[in-house]
């Protein structure tokens, strides 16, 4: 009997212990696997969140978008005035997102409008383009992508890859183009807005506000009027997989034509949209949004309440690009005239001659002769030159110079003077914006008969910087045998002036005169082009401009540019 109550009770241990190890043993495997359960999930719930805006464009929903509260932001801008008509936290710094797509292609249009690419160019795909996070193209290293298909990956499918090869192409590295997009931001007034990458792949350094996306969403489509239609097109054939716009607004809501989409965990759902309806045109950014149906209800929310404040009449300028504080101002290429023989303090008139041809028009387009006249500003009061003779130092007098013996004049006409430069040629003047300078006196080098000093005013407007060389300067310059006299006076400009936009460069503003005017033959053949360079401290832009107009001629010369796709103002000069 003992040796049975031993044996069950060894028996019943025995079943016990197996009881527990394979309670043990199913706990163990049930761990790992729900750990490997959670572990996929999440890393498809990251996958999820990260391209939430192309599974929300699928039709999935987010179970989770009443615990997820992003950061928001909004403005609604008038982009007939410029006035803002909406605004919650426009000035708070959000993360673009997908937004930043926008940047990258503004900076493609550049190169495109100037004939640096074309629409057929083959861009090469690397490694690092290829290895972007999805939504992509899947492009694969090594192959080639044709800028236009690259334009509609980026603003359809929001392809990460398609903006990689983009940046490389124009700067070599995505880092060096991240700094060109910055350094244009900056430019076009976006202050407050840095980029680091050309996707908006999450980066907590890429920054921007609400207010600098529309004045971005205002600036891509005023001044690359023919390749903003890219932002409309509602689907994308690609390799014979057709990609829908994430823009769900296209085609739902009356007038929206763009413009870009955009989503990661840290920005929210973001949406800049641009609305033209019945004369009345709005951009309309919102940041932040919970998910997308939420943001756009929202946008609509926006459109409905602020559209009818809108004005009906343009009277918004161009939004004008400077110089970055650190770039120097654009060097001008062009080929200098000798000055003329006088030790010359500023304001001076100079001129210069350049011959350029347009960029990027497939019109046969005449290379134009360009004067170009220097002078500074500080108010618009014009300035005179004091009468001569007789000649007359003004404040502290100069040293008596030691006079030669009294020697016959050379004979100005001895020697011809250079032809003077074409009249009608544009030209290009530089304004400042720093204090005028005390009256100076100007000390040309002593000469038998010569007087001893010349006192001038310094020219405050243009019109002084235009004017005529006194008489007896030019006889002392035309005797000057190794020294050709100063130039002939440029035309002054009266009545009426249209502005075709303003430029980094000086190059660049001309190559679009020249287009204008290819253009528009008719109504600019007897236009004077010139453009206007304007200083602001160490910033500077060239405004490209045509004068001699009366206001209807230039009210009819400017609706002609804007059907041949140019953007125009008219000013009263």
């Amino acid at each position: 009997m003992a040796l049975l109550r031993i044996g069950a009770h060894n028996g019943l241990r025995c079943c016990v212990l197996g009881l527990a190890a394979t309670v043990a043993v199913l706990t163990i495997t049930s761990d790992a696997a729900d750990a490997r359960y959670h572990r996929r999930y999440r890393v498809h719930y990251a996958h999820v969140e990260h391209h939430a805006e192309h599974y929300a464009a699928r039709g999935h929903r987010r179970t989770h978008a009443e615990d997820y509260s992003p950061p928001t932001a909004s403005i609604v801008v008038d982009g007939n005035t410029g006035q803002v008509l909406q605004a919650t936290n426009p000035d708070a710094t959000r993360h673009p997102a997908s937004l930043t797509k926008i940047m990258t292609l503004y900076l493609l249009f550049e190169h495109l409008e100037a004939g640096k690419l074309k629409l057929d160019t083959p861009l090469k795909v690397s490694e690092h383009a290829a290895d972007q996070d999805p939504t992509k193209l899947e492009l694969k290293p090594g192959q080639t992508i044709a800028v236009e298909d690259a334009i509609k990956g980026v603003v359809t499918r929001s392809a990460n890859d398609a903006a990689v090869v983009i940046a490389e192409s124009l700067a070599g590295s995505e880092s060096d183009f991240a700094k060109l997009m910055t350094q244009k931001a900056h430019a076009i007034g976006m202050s407050r807005t840095t980029y680091v990458n050309a996707s908006g792949l999450p980066d907590d350094d890429q920054i921007t506000t609400a207010r600098d996306q529309a004045l971005l969403g205002r600036a891509i489509q005023d001044r690359f009027p023919r390749y903003y239609k890219y932002f409309s097109i509602p689907s994308f054939v690609y390799r014979g997989v057709t990609i829908r716009n994430h823009d769900r607004l296209l085609g739902s809501v009356e007038g929206v034509d763009g413009i870009k989409t955009g989503f990661t965990r840290a920005s929210g759902f973001n949406l800049v949209t641009s609305l033209h309806r019945d004369g009345r045109y709005v951009v309309g950014v919102v940041l932040g949004g919970r998910s997308a149906p939420q943001r756009d209800a929202h946008m609509r929310e926006l459109i409905n309440e602020h559209i009818k404040e809108a004005s009906l009449k343009r009277t918004a300028p161009a939004i004008a690009e400077s110089t970055p504080r650190d770039e120097p101002p654009p060097a001008t290429v062009a080929k200098t005239q000798p000055a003329p023989p006088a030790a010359r303090a500023d304001p001076t008139p100079t001129s210069t001659v350049t011959a350029r041809t347009a960029v990027g028009s497939t019109d046969p387009i005449q290379p134009l002769l360009v004067k170009t006249v220097s002078y500074r500003i500080a108010s618009a009061q014009p300035a005179t030159l004091t009468p001569m003779p007789p000649l007359v130092a003004v404040g502290t007098p100069a040293p008596a110079l030691p006079q030669p013996a009294p020697q016959p004049a050379p004979q100005a006409a001895a020697i011809p003077p250079p032809p003077a430069p074409q009249v009608d040629a544009p030209r290009t003047v530089v304004a400042s914006a720093e204090p005028t300078p005390p009256a100076t006196t100007i000390v040309p080098k002593s000469r038998p008969g010569a007087p001893e000093a010349i006192t001038a005013e310094p020219a405050r407007a243009e019109a002084a910087a235009v004017e005529a060389v006194p008489p007896p300067f030019k006889a002392q310059a035309a005797a000057e045998p190794t020294k050709p006299a100063p130039p002939a006076p440029a035309r002054a400009r009266v009545g009426w002036l249209i502005q075709i936009g303003a430029y980094e460069g000086e190059d660049e503003a001309k190559q679009h005169l020249s287009a204008a005017q290819a253009k528009v033959r008719d109504k600019l053949a007897a236009a004077d082009p010139f453009t206007e360079r304007v200083l602001k401290g160490d910033k500077a832009y060239y405004r490209a401009r045509f004068a001699g107009f009366k206001k209807d001629a230039a009210e009819a010369a400017c609706r002609q540019l804007k059907r041949n796709d140019f953007d125009c103002i008219i000013v009263r000069n």
